[in-house]
């Protein structure tokens, strides 16, 4: 056991100093970590490679049709207006108060099956130009917009981290996104009750590239801050490329429960409920909703672009699908790496006897993978990657723990919403976007998610607890 703990800490270690340290670029950083724990285990240069390029195409044949299918369906949210639909859906629901809901309730249904990161390069113009109109503070805007976006990449399916967590546990889709979802609400809630005036209390401009030309409003009137733009698609068909997979995702894992096998709903629905079939069925209505709107289509993706290409069929087949495929390439490789990893650590036989022995502590099991999964994402920076170890280091012992496989998936979840700080790629990406510096990053990035974290694992700890989950 000595040896495997050893071993793996080095790993670790080694992993963390080559990111954080000397800069070097994750999916480099994986593959040394994972070569320097395969030979400590005495796999052999050989058996190493073996075994990390089967755990790397294991992972990218499990989720990177879903990762490309969800970056499509991110350029068609884009170009067909559709997430200025749900913005201007939240306006009105909350009669124009509270205005950060809006964007931070449209980036939480939108990061469900899309990348956090591209979900905040979609929506930090809209939060900056709201900010701008209603005079918020940005900090506000950008605290519970990417609040909503981490909550949802973290813990509902088929995000790809989540649901690279949820295929190596063996855990039903169906029931990580249900639960996941019911959390997240939770969490972010909670979060937004308790932190809002606190939030509030420092004035940040948007960027001034985001809002040239733009005045504020009187806001008595909340049909002032609405996003006016001609011809954008009704709220449910804005949403349907994301919220239709999901649904028939987990339509399909409740159909396994409640009816007999060989039934023919069950057959159907387990077909079209299949993670990759759900998705593409997500990208096939998003081309529908381009065809129906494609002057709208045409005119923001030459706007986002800077291309003069007015063919509608070339743009949604051709080239959203290549610049899906540029935006795709990195999370894709990056999670198969750290699949490739997490094979080295979950096929190694000494990694059961380090569960046994982590199970038999005082910690309460229930902590065990929250814990894994929040140590793994402040060493790391990346939520897939410390999702995934903290998996891999879990599957050995999840009889153990007397805990249910979607129950440790969302535990995991939970601990990686905790310390996402400098070494998070996503941090800077939301500082940029969302006009942050360094400090006000760690109080609003830093500081909000961890508070949702420990209120997600307090939730769900309460419905493990009551036998629920």
């Amino acid at each position: 056991m000595a040896k495997t703990l050893i071993v793996l800490l080095t790993a670790v270690v080694v992993l963390v100093f080559l990111i954080v340290k000397l800069n070097i670029h994750p999916v480099l950083a994986i593959f040394i970590g994972g070569i320097i724990a395969g030979i400590g285990f005495g796999y052999g240069v050989g058996g190493t490679i073996t075994t990390f390029t089967e755990g790397f195409g294991a992972t990218l044949g499990g989720i990177g049709c879903t990762i490309i299918f969800g970056s499509i369906i991110a350029q068609g949210i884009r170009d067909t207006g559709a997430i200025k639909s749900m913005v201007n859906f939240f306006i009105k629901l909350f009669k124009g108060k509270c205005m950060e809901l809006s964007t931070a309730l449209a980036s939480y249904i939108m990061s469900i099956p899309v990348f956090g990161d591209i979900t905040q390069v979609l929506t930090a113009p809209i939060a900056s130009m709201i900010a701008k109109r209603d005079k918020k503070s940005m900090s506000t805007m950008a605290g519970f917009s990417i609040l909503g976006s981490a909550l949802t990449h973290a813990l509902v399916p088929p995000t790809p981290g989540i649901l690279a967590v949820s295929i190596l546990l063996g855990a039903d889709l169906g029931m990580v996104i249900a639960w996941g979802i019911v959390v997240t609400l939770i969490a972010f809630l909670v979060t937004w009750i308790t932190c809002r005036k606190w939030v509030a209390k420092e004035q940040i401009e948007p960027r001034e590239d985001y809002v040239r030309g733009i005045e504020e409003v009187d806001n008595s009137d909340y049909s002032n801050l609405l996003i006016i733009e001609e011809g954008l698609p009704g709220v449910l068909v804005s949403a349907s490329p994301i919220l239709v997979p999901v649904i028939l995702i987990a339509a399909s894992s409740f159909a396994n429960m409640i009816l007999h096998e060989g039934n023919v709903a069950r057959t159907v629905m387990n077909a079209i409920g299949d993670k990759n079939i759900a998705l593409f069925i997500g990208v096939i209505i998003t081309f529908l909703i381009g065809a129906a709107k494609r002057t709208n289509v045409i005119k923001n993706y030459q706007e986002c672009t800077g291309s003069n290409e007015d063919s509608i069929f070339k743009i949604m087949l051709n080239n959203w699908v290549g610049d899906a495929l540029q935006v795709a390439l990195l999370p894709l490789i990056i999670t198969a790496m750290g699949g490739g990893f997490s094979a080295i650590i979950k096929s190694y036989p000494g990694m059961e006897a380090l569960g046994d022995a982590i199970v038999k502590t005082s910690v309460p099991s229930m902590l065990i993978p929250a814990m894994i999964g929040m140590v793994m994402m402040i060493a790391v920076g990346s939520r897939t990657t410390a999702g995934m170890t903290a998996a891999a280091i879990c599957v050995p012992m999840v009889s153990q723990l007397g805990l249910s496989a979607p129950a440790i998936a969302i535990l995991i979840g939970c601990g990686t919403m905790i310390g996402s700080h400098v070494s998070d790629s996503g941090f800077w990406v939301g500082t940029s976007l969302f006009n942050l510096n360094t400090t006000q990053g760690l109080k609003y990035i830093t500081v909000l998610g961890s508070i949702s974290g420990v209120i997600a694992f307090i939730t769900t700890a309460g419905f493990i607890g009551a036998g629920l989950l």
